[in-house]
């Protein structure tokens, strides 16, 4: 079996690890990374000097809970900064463009202006975060009946006890059969790490974490040229109220349960786990609206602080953190007009395990809240009171014209060049982007699941896609982005 393990592992392109490093029970505050920082001073005299933790090294990068009122930007407390969970496509109407925030869809790209800046003059702006809102807790909450994810909105068919939907996204334990009551393959288990000061060595460590405000502004994308094409569509798909999660990923550990060795949120096709097919896919329900039965997952966010899934055998400890609001954004190509998606096409960003391999594939892009036009690849972002933490996550988009999936999941969609083209002999179609947003605890004192080697380092942020959209919806994507209007 661990043989077996270890070649699926190689045919995954160094993307699933068959290792899993197992951790003692531990209290979540001792993986805090704050806590460990400010108990550095006495581990440092009960242990020698070689010992010490990456986080002892840089206790001056750790940032203080509680923050000056004069210290808060002014611009964090826009209601213009929320991203809204629903978009309807037809009701967003022209004279909304340049309104507010410091974050523009400009055609296919981001317009990323600093706060401190007064706000430029753009016709072709959107602004993503607009609506007038108090920020959301991720915690549970009671079930909105407006919501296209509540379970129980009688416009959503969907059952949330469907037996194909997972329920407890705090138990993702190896099984010894999947959850359509097939035999599975599970992740082996390594030998276990030293388990000297729990949590200690499990990351991350306060130096993964950074002021936003002392993050260097920079445009994110391309402008878009003469032939470019400038429309959006934004898939309406909801935060996973219906609690999907898995530890799962068919894309890149097909039939293997706890592939991926973290849990995973997932929004759209209700069925999604290790086992799914393009078959089982297509005959599930799905939480989008439009009939959108595609895919999207991506790592949770932990809250460090609580004591919650500490018997984790991966180490991915503390309470889930739901994003408030999900932006599914397809967008335009700099130089040219946009091809429809390939049904059944699957798509990766980012490297999940990037801190082992280089940056050679990484992707993560963190941010704040009205701090848009600063975006770290790297660190954490530690945003002012009444900002949230912002992940965005750009998915490859152009396509080899024949292949839904290659032996490593990417070379047959590339990303394009640093002007935005497509490299010769690839399409464009269109490009997802993902903007999740969350309320996090202040300070150094979150992390998003990881496989356990990777130590929870920020630049492991990664999602996954598969298109099931209805071939008459993507066309509809596909005019929506060439003729720049905004669905």
């Amino acid at each position: 079996m661990a043989a077996a393990m270890t070649a699926l592992a190689v045919a995954a392109g160094g993307l699933v690890s068959a290792a899993v490093i197992g951790v003692a029970p531990a209290r979540a505050d001792h993986c805090d990374p704050a806590q460990a920082s400010q108990d550095a001073p006495r581990r440092q005299r009960d242990r020698a000097p070689d010992q010490q933790a990456p986080d002892e090294q840089a206790p001056d990068q750790q940032v203080p809970d509680e923050q000056a009122p004069d210290q808060q930007a002014p611009e964090r407390q826009r209601p213009d900064q929320q991203v809204p969970d629903q978009q309807v496509p037809d009701q967003q109407a022209p004279d909304r463009q340049g309104q507010g925030g410091d974050q523009q869809v400009q055609g296919s790209g981001i317009v990323l202006r600093d706060p401190a800046q007064s706000p430029e003059p753009d016709d072709s702006g959107d602004a993503l975060f607009r609506r007038n809102r108090s920020p959301r807790t991720p915690t549970a909450a009671p079930q909105d009946p407006q919501d296209p994810q509540d379970p129980q909105d009688p416009q959503n068919p969907q059952d949330p006890q469907d037996p194909q939907n997972p329920q407890n996204p705090q138990d993702p334990g190896d099984q010894s059969q999947d959850r359509r009551g097939r035999p599975t393959r599970t992740a082996s288990p390594s030998p276990t790490a030293s388990q000297d000061d729990d949590c200690k060595d499990l990351g991350p460590f306060v130096t993964d974490f950074v002021d936003i405000r002392q993050v260097q502004p920079l445009r994110l994308d391309a402008g878009i040229g003469r032939n470019g094409s400038r429309g959006t569509f934004v898939a309406q798909c909801g935060t996973n109220r219906n609690g999907h999660n898995n530890p799962d990923n068919f894309i890149v550990a097909p039939g293997v349960s706890n592939g991926a060795h973290h849990l995973h949120d997932y929004v759209g096709n209700l069925s999604t786990d290790g086992f799914s097919t393009d078959e089982s896919l297509a005959a599930a329900g799905t939480t989008c609206r439009l009939g959108d039965k595609s895919t999207y997952f991506w790592p949770v966010l932990r809250d460090r602080k609580v004591d919650a899934n500490t018997q984790d055998p991966d180490g991915n400890v503390g309470r889930v953190i739901r994003a408030g609001t999900v932006s599914l954004q397809f967008r335009g190509n700099a130089t040219s007009r946009v091809v429809a998606m390939p049904r059944f096409l699957r798509l990766i960003t980012g490297d999940a395990k990037a801190g082992t391999n280089g940056a050679a594939n990484a992707r993560a892009r963190w941010s704040c809240t009205g701090f848009t036009n600063r975006i770290s690849p790297d660190k954490y972002p530690l945003c002012p009171r009444g900002s949230q933490v912002l992940r965005i996550l750009d998915f490859p988009s152009c396509w080899d014209g024949q292949n839904t999936d290659s032996a490593n999941h990417r070379t047959h969609v590339v990303f394009p060049g640093q002007n935005g083209a497509c490299p010769q002999g690839t399409t464009a179609i269109p490009q997802l982007r993902m903007l999740l947003a969350y309320t996090v605890p202040q300070g150094p004192s979150f992390a998003v699941d990881a496989f356990p080697e990777q130590k929870h380092n920020p630049v492991t942020d990664h999602a996954d896609f598969a298109n099931v959209m209805p071939e008459r919806l993507m066309q509809f994507v596909v005019s929506c982005i060439n003729r720049g209007r905004r669905c």
